[in-house]
């Protein structure tokens, strides 16, 4: 089965952009996560003039399985497109996109897409990648060489292994195979390109010591295209336009730019949620198996430079943790929300964790939830809640130790706590006391990826370009 919607790329995009003598100069930026699509528009001074967010219902691929309605999203793009670049308000100077990663779109020869967006959630059939790791060293090896842990369909490279040995009819057509965001791209502008932020970030397409393809995705043909820098752009193919389109920027780099851009010295970004991403550009050595192990990776920066990371799902222990105690001790479940640090409790947390976590001493349970905590050594919830963050914050702290290590002496001065987790006062606290040698800073950005993507696209577009970058930081004390 095909999926087919358009023609031929540069015909999709054929509207008249009218000229604007006092129109705003803007960027339109694409932000597209898993779950909510967001277009901003982003001023010289990359204050936001306009932010519309909205939710698209999954669909399903050839084999039944949730994916994203690619039909309806590239609609939804060209329509935005064709709304602001005739616009009387706005001069549209450039568009960029940032994504979610692990995503792959495979062009024929016409270039159209030939099949749904495969979701990275699902299941990679056994024997499909067994015979990569073979063959190059085993599974520790390959993973080390590709800092990419094993992750079945989320390392994306071997989803097109898969289509390849799956659905042999589908993938004797495919002629090029792009990352999410250069496809995006490629819509508007007809170019196939890609570039190391999407190739980057746990693929197992690349060499990490060789820095360039891995030998195994010759298994794919010349179906790859070469990177080059993320700051490249191409005119739109439109009628009556050449506005500058980016080649977009996977998500989790796009974050790394603003502190990139507007920090002096070295540092770690510790984007907390329902994960906790802890992310040091400035260590560049190969990930060891000891990290891989412990859920460490390597993303790719827009330098084109490995950026060693660590995950920790934080939020979801957090939460689950958090219910197990409301009930136990008969609170309402948000009654955290209202707990603030107190130095007598702190003391005694700490005191108790000199040697060994309270909470997790064994590790974290399959389920996420320690019910293995004697509870009667609490005086009362705000107590029992104080040892959980201490105990979560030891966890932080280690998966932050993982990108600090390396055979070069750690240089990194700061670390940015971002997210949800930077606006829990205890956290934070505890955060500043495990690294005394640090300065830990609190980040508040708003909209940090769709920022990163405008740095991008102004940078690309206007060499003139300067504003700025308000990071919004507030010192933390132990």
């Amino acid at each position: 089965m095909q999926w087919r919607r358009w023609k031929s790329a540069p015909l999709l995009f054929s509207f008249h952009v009218k000229k604007k003598s006092m129109a705003r100069e803007v960027v339109l930026i694409f932000d597209i996560g898993k779950t909510n699509k967001k277009i901003l528009l982003f001023d010289r001074e990359l204050g936001i003039l306009r932010e519309q967010e909205t939710v698209f219902d999954e669909t399903r691929d050839d084999d039944g399985f949730a994916c994203d309605d690619m039909d309806r999203l590239e609609q939804w793009v060209l329509e935005t497109c064709n709304t602001y670049m005739n616009d009387a308000q706005y001069n549209v100077r450039g568009v960029n996109f940032a994504t979610y990663g692990a995503t792959l779109v495979y062009l024929d020869a016409g270039g159209e897409r030939l099949t749904p967006v495969y979701n990275y959630l699902k299941p990679m059939p056994e024997g499909v990648v067994e015979p990569v790791y073979k063959e190059y060293g085993g599974k520790q090896e390959f993973c080390r060489k590709t800092a990419s842990p094993a992750l079945g369909m989320l390392n994306s490279g071997f989803q097109a292994l898969w289509l390849k040995e799956k659905k042999p009819e589908v993938f004797s057509n495919v002629k090029t195979i792009l990352h999410f965001p250069q496809y995006l791209s490629f819509m508007l502008t007809g170019k196939t390109t890609s570039e190391h932020t999407s190739i980057g970030c746990h693929t197992a397409l690349w060499d990490f010591d060789q820095m360039t393809y891995h030998p195994w995705t010759r298994r794919l043909g010349n179906t790859l295209p070469e990177p080059v820098p993320v700051s490249t752009v191409h005119p739109s193919a439109s009628t009556g336009s050449s506005i500058p389109v980016g080649i977009g920027i996977h998500d989790s780099s796009a974050s790394l730019v603003p502190y990139f851009m507007h920090s002096d010295e070295a540092f770690v970004l510790v984007s907390t949620g329902t994960w906790c991403i802890s992310m040091n550009p400035f260590n560049h050595a190969p990930l060891t198996a000891g990290q891989l192990e412990q859920d460490c990776l390597s993303y790719m920066s827009i330098q084109q430079q490995p950026v060693k990371s660590s995950r920790l799902f934080l939020g979801h222990i957090h939460d689950e943790n958090v219910k197990y105690l409301s009930e136990a001790f008969q609170v309402d479940p948000v009654a955290y929300k209202q707990i603030e640090p107190e130095d007598g409790l702190l003391r005694r947390v700490r005191e108790r964790t000199k040697t060994r976590r309270v909470f997790f001493s064994e590790g974290v349970p399959s389920d996420y939830t320690d019910r293995t905590v004697d509870l009667s050594m609490f005086d009362d919830f705000t107590e029992a809640y104080h040892q959980l963050v201490a105990d979560l914050a030891d966890l932080t702290a280690h998966a932050i130790g993982l990108v600090l290590e390396g055979k070069e002496k750690d240089r990194t001065k700061n670390l940015y706590i971002t997210g949800g987790f930077s606006k829990n006062p205890i956290f934070v606290k505890l955060m500043a006391g495990h690294f005394p040698h640090k300065k830990v800073y609190t980040s508040e950005i708003a909209n940090a990826t769709s920022l990163g993507a405008a740095l991008v696209i102004w940078n690309a577009v206007d060499p003139a370009f300067s504003a700025a970058i308000d990071l919004g930081l507030k010192q933390c004390e132990p």
